[in-house]
């Protein structure tokens, strides 16, 4: 099977928001203008800060993100270079409108996978959260995708107001031809944290823990024995078990048009990225900034969520007085069988 984005230590993944323009408005987009920047990227400048990361490491997966990626007449050109340069894996995560006809303009041997995104098993559900008409055309750009040769993956992410579906979705990806399915844990940031899923997800848009127990690792369980591969996130940690920081046993980089490279998307409401791009050189923030927290240490083990999120995920009464929070880019994985 191809690589593509890995949660995982000593992994090392570029997140290149290369625009935020999107043609949906979904209720939980993690997307914030006024952080991020409302630029269209220019194909040169994505070149130029595509190249420190390919030159660090050359095991590096690059993920082309938006918004959506393929809303920028220069995708194809990008994803070429970005091979020109050697990284590991290329990715597309995409809505499924496919514009520009990017499969006829990349092959294949160019992109790795296109990530898909769907949150729900049914229209009814998906398009609540992603707009009207949204189900149908993720389906319709998936078939196209695979009818292509490309390697396809779906993203779904687990909400109150979703996850009574999520238990359909491994039988719908396997007869759609889908390879990889990712489960993610809705965060508060974005539209998210400003109450956008409030009218169909409660005030509370996010799972117990054991209401996340009970239902993910069984989906994931019975996605993998369908024959997906499935990565999800663990989000609460045993008594026993040790916490780590990605930002400190992996190489993730979250690079967005206004210059900005955080380390930790848990940070990305806020001013607190530990690098950005000046003149198209990647120099480092000025402190304090995220770099400054990753070695904290404290009982909930995530200080991102203590910190900078305190309501993003329920650090409270649990295991042995503190429910302890995973690191949200170390993640499970189950393959095939």
């Amino acid at each position: 099977m191809k690589e593509t984005v890995a949660f995982s230590k000593n992994s090392a993944n570029v997140f290149f928001h290369i625009l935020t323009k999107c043609n949906l408005a979904c209720r939980h987009c993690y997307i914030n203008p006024e952080q991020h920047g409302h630029q269209t990227l220019a194909l040169e400048t994505i070149k130029a800060w595509l190249k420190p990361f390919a030159a660090q490491s050359r095991k590096a997966n690059v993920i082309f993100l938006g918004g959506e990626p393929t809303l920028h007449p220069d995708l194809a050109a990008a994803i070429k270079y970005a091979r020109q340069l050697g990284y590991a894996s290329i990715t597309v995560d995409t809505n499924g409108y496919l514009f520009h006809d990017i499969l006829a303009k990349v092959t294949p041997d160019d992109v790795d996978f296109f990530s898909f995104s769907l949150d729900g098993a049914t229209a009814r559900t998906n398009d609540r959260l992603r707009g009207k008409g949204s189900f149908d055309q993720c389906i319709r750009g998936i078939k196209a995708t695979v009818a292509k040769g490309f390697a396809t993956s779906l993203i779904y992410t687990v909400s109150r107001a979703n996850a009574s579906e999520l238990d359909r979705m491994p039988a719908l990806l396997q007869q759609l031809g889908v390879e990889r399915f990712f489960i993610q844990v809705i965060g508060l940031r974005g539209r998210s944290a400003g109450g956008g899923l409030s009218t169909v997800a409660g005030d509370n848009p996010q799972l117990t823990r054991a209401e996340w127990l009970e239902r993910v690792p069984p989906v994931a369980r019975a996605a993998a024995d369908r024959g997906l591969t499935v990565t999800y996130p663990k989000v609460f940690l045993e008594s026993d078990e040790i916490f780590e920081c990605a930002g400190l046993v992996a190489d993730n980089y979250f690079i967005f048009p206004n210059g900005r490279v955080y380390r930790c998307p848990l940070c990305e409401d806020f001013p607190v990225h530990s690098l950005r791009f000046e003149t198209d050189r990647l120099v480092a923030a000025d402190r304090l900034n995220e770099r400054d927290f990753f070695k904290l240490s404290i009982p909930e083990g995530c200080v991102m969520n203590r910190l900078i999120q305190p309501d993003n995920i329920d650090a409270g009464p649990g295991v042995q007085g503190v429910t302890r929070i995973a690191c949200c880019l170390l993640k499970e994985e189950l393959q095939p069988g």
